[in-house]
């Protein structure tokens, strides 16, 4: 398939479809127990005073959606949001206190790696007994073992007891009967990540092929947006039980993206308060320092990320900025300036702005932190750290485009390994991806 075509499906207008799965107006809680009675003569006294023994915790509320045939439906929200739980209502392991749930066709629910697996049964025997527990007849199984199988790459084990499988082989084993059961519907929780990278190349392929397939609908939880972009055609946000957002994956991706920077903020502003007097990081000589976002926090990286540097420092003498540019996702840092590159003229309280170019840098998070630094008197290279602006003082952003790659830090536009014509060797043209036989004069 074109790149054309991959975007006519991604694009395609499913509101035509059949609605498959559809979610009207409907609420759960639970009850969390506070107190326990020990015997009938404390559970009375307990009624008597009035003491429930136990508090009701909202986690869905007035959720109202609907799902169409063929469409691959992305469901995203921070942890505790209520996304597993839709799930199990969804699947019938839970039912609505309120609304009701109606779905057209096979579920296959894959909400945990492995339910539903005996460690003393065989690979072969799993696979009957998962079928069973999802519904499939003997003879239903019997036509999808190969596929099974083949895909989890276990064709040799297949006699062996599962508590002789690594656990590599189990998740493959247990993923692959989901996949490849022959269901309308597909229920996955938090699973693009099983196994090993060749594996989970042939789950991407998998998914990619079963976007093509029009009566093939998937239902996905996850919090790897880059999947929700590139599989999903819609894609639904969950934040404290509520449906915050419904539409295009992109959109729904950057306010997911959003929520998490808010939420990040807001933890570390309870936890300055919680320490009492200055931030960490800062004290009496440096009672400020903090990095701002002047550009959204969320960015294409077309355009240079503006940011602000706000600091307070009295004392005499000369006194320096050092930036830090953290990679939150994979780790390290991918820029300093140095400790003594930008030298600050004004004491005092003042703001400084600073622009950083982006272009260079593929999609992923990262944070700024800045450092106040002053010289060391016995050495003329060194520089001693006075505050350091941390946790909520420290400026995050993400870089989110289309343009993009996810998996390295620098993008093929900032360097690219190119081959160097020896004469003697072959010559790989990487831009064309053609071979050019050389040979030796």
């Amino acid at each position: 398939m074109t790149e054309r075509e991959e975007s006519a499906v991604f694009k395609r207008d499913y509101s035509s479809a059949p609605v498959i799965l559809k979610v009207n107006h409907v609420s759960k809680s639970f009850k969390l127990p506070t107190e326990q009675a020990t015997g009938l003569k404390q559970a009375v006294i307990n009624w008597t005073r009035g003491i429930k023994g136990f508090r009701k915790l909202s986690v869905l509320k007035d959720i109202d959606f609907e799902v169409h045939q063929g469409e691959f439906f992305g469901i995203v929200g921070r942890n505790g949001g209520g996304k597993s739980t839709l799930l199990k209502l969804i699947s019938q392991i839970y039912y609505p206190e309120t609304g009701s749930i109606s779905v057209v066709g096979k579920l296959v629910p894959f909400i945990e790696l492995g339910v539903g697996f005996n460690p003393e049964l065989t690979g072969r025997e799993n696979v009957y007994l998962n079928g069973a527990l999802l519904g499939f007849t003997h003879e239903q199984v019997d036509a999808m073992y190969d596929d099974i199988v083949e895909f989890a790459e276990l064709e040799d084990f297949m006699d062996q007891k599962l508590k002789n499988y690594s656990s590599g082989m189990q998740v493959r084993l247990a993923f692959s009967v989901a996949i490849k059961a022959q269901g309308d519907i597909l229920v996955l929780d938090e699973v693009l990540a099983v196994g090993d990278e060749a594996f989970q190349r042939k789950c991407s392929d998998f998914f990619t092929e079963i976007k093509k397939d029009p009566t093939k609908t998937v239902i996905l939880v996850t919090h790897d947006m880059g999947s929700v972009k590139k599989y999903c055609s819609r894609a639904m946000m969950i934040s404290d039980g509520e449906v915050e957002a419904v539409g295009d994956p992109e959109t729904v991706s950057q306010q997911y993206t959003l929520a998490n920077l808010a939420a990040e903020q807001k933890a570390e502003q309870q936890r300055r308060e919680d320490r009492g007097g200055y931030a960490n990081g800062l004290n009496a000589q440096c009672p400020i320092l903090r990095t701002v976002a002047v550009s959204s926090p969320v960015c294409s990286g077309t355009e240079p990320f503006i940011f602000d540097v706000e600091y307070q420092y009295d004392e005499p003498g000369d006194f320096y900025l050092a930036i830090a540019l953290h990679d939150v996702r994979r780790g390290g840092i991918t820029y300093d300036t140095g400790a003594k590159v930008i030298k600050v003229k004004e004491h005092g309280h003042h703001t400084i702005r600073f622009s950083l170019p982006l272009d260079a840098f593929n999609n992923g998070e990262f944070r700024l932190i800045t450092s106040l630094r002053v010289p060391i008197p016995t050495n003329p290279k060194g520089t001693d750290a006075v505050g350091v602006a941390l946790d909520e003082n420290a400026c995050s952003f993400a870089i989110r485009n289309n343009r993009n790659e996810d998996y390295a830090l620098l993008s093929q536009r900032a360097l690219k390994i190119r081959p160097v014509d020896t004469g003697k060797v072959d010559i790989v043209d990487f831009s064309s991806a053609k071979t050019e036989q050389r040979r030796a004069l």
